[in-house]
């Protein structure tokens, strides 16, 4: 089925986008994604913050169509709810089971995706097939950057957790590995938000030091903060290439952004908006 596009149906038509999450305020997507439709010429279209609280969630998402939206983007604590509200999904999102992409299909119905996984894989530049890789947290996003590094080949996906039951569940799930300690991946990607309010707590909560980040090749941090995190800083210090998680928010919102549109998204023009 074609997605409802402006392209497709009607030109001139104002369609909405938007990010559902709670809170949600604080998101950068609407000014990476007002950038983007502004290059695009797509300036009669919107996207914009839409707060929404747990218990109306599915509410929300079922209004999406009537609304005139062609899409939207999910964050926490949404990702779940999404899928489940979903009248079809791809693999990916099913197989991750957690979405964070709607999309309003031509006849009214809501298709689920998951961008966050192959968002990654285009944020690392290169590709991880036969590196190791070790994921910290258990969350939505680590269930996606897991799934994405087994897809994309890695010869070893593991996954620590602070609780080690959340990480054995989701190493069952995906068939990765869950394990008690750190261990010198080539590719180490932090899916926590410990370093997000306070930066002093990196290499306390996780199981990491400052001076062991050489030995991976490549640090990903999915926490974004103003003047960069800790984690990152330590990992450049030490000579490691390092991904941030503005790189990896502007590899998924272009995924997202051509799925709702047909077009080719400007990453250059989201990557300067949500810098600045």
């Amino acid at each position: 089925m074609l997605s409802v596009s402006a392209s497709a149906v009607d030109p001139a038509r104002r369609w909405r986008l938007g990010v559902f999450g709670w809170p949600v305020a604080h998101s950068r997507s609407p000014a990476m994604q007002g950038a983007a439709l502004r290059s695009l010429g797509l300036g009669h279209w919107s996207y914009g913050a839409l707060p929404v609280p747990p218990d109306r969630a599915a509410a929300a998402f079922g209004a999406l169509a009537p609304a005139g939206f062609a899409g939207a983007n999910v964050t926490i604590p949404h990702k779940h709810a999404a899928l489940a509200a979903a009248h079809t999904a791809t693999d990916a999102a099913r197989e991750i089971g957690a979405a964070n992409t709607l999309t309003v299909l031509g006849d009214g119905t809501l298709e689920a995706d998951n961008t966050d996984a192959p968002g990654l894989i285009d944020a690392l530049g290169t590709s991880p097939a036969g590196r190791t890789a070790l994921v910290l947290g258990a969350g939505g996003s680590a269930r996606a950057c897991a799934w994405a590094l087994r897809e994309a080949g890695c010869s070893r996906v593991a996954v620590w957790n602070r609780t080690r039951a959340r990480a054995d569940e989701l190493a069952r799930d995906l068939d990765v590995e869950a394990v008690p300690e750190a261990f010198d991946a080539d590719v180490l990607v932090n899916c926590t938000s410990v370093g997000l309010h306070d930066p002093a707590e990196t290499f306390e909560l996780l199981p990491l030091r400052p001076e062991g980040l050489a030995l991976h090749d490549v640090v990903v941090d999915l926490v974004y903060r103003p003047g960069g995190t800790p984690l990152l800083h330590a990992a450049a210090t030490a000579g490691t290439t390092t991904v941030d998680g503005l790189a990896i928010l502007v590899a998924q919102g272009a995924r997202s952004l051509k799925r709702w549109t047909g077009r080719p998204a400007p990453r250059d023009v989201m990557d300067r908006a949500v810098r600045e």
